[in-house]
């Protein structure tokens, strides 16, 4: 199931995490996990945050993902299922019934 990730890092952890360089470990252990199609990084209200889409295979790997930015970056995470183009007309069709 495609999914977007998003992650909003704790301030005070992914501080610690930039000055240590802990954050640049978690990234590429993220990556290495989920191995995202496209991931994006913005300000959002003043919080780093990261957004990520992805294939999640099995729901039982949420706990993997979740909890080394729970744990090293203090983090909020968010996994919303979402849909491209194709999978959307496909939907919509189905609805329309």
């Amino acid at each position: 199931m495609r999914m977007l990730l998003k992650l909003v890092f704790g301030l005070e952890a992914s501080n610690n995490a930039v000055r240590s360089g802990v954050i640049e470990e978690v990234q590429q252990a993220l990556f290495e996990r989920i191995k995202p199609e496209a991931a994006y990084f913005a300000a959002e209200n003043g919080n780093r945050t990261g957004y990520f889409f992805f294939d999640l295979a099995d729901t039982a790997q949420i706990p993997a993902i979740a909890e080394p930015l729970f744990q090293q970056l203090g983090a909020s995470v968010s996994f919303i299922p979402v849909m491209n183009p194709d999978e959307l007309a496909k939907g919509l069709a189905e609805a329309a019934g």
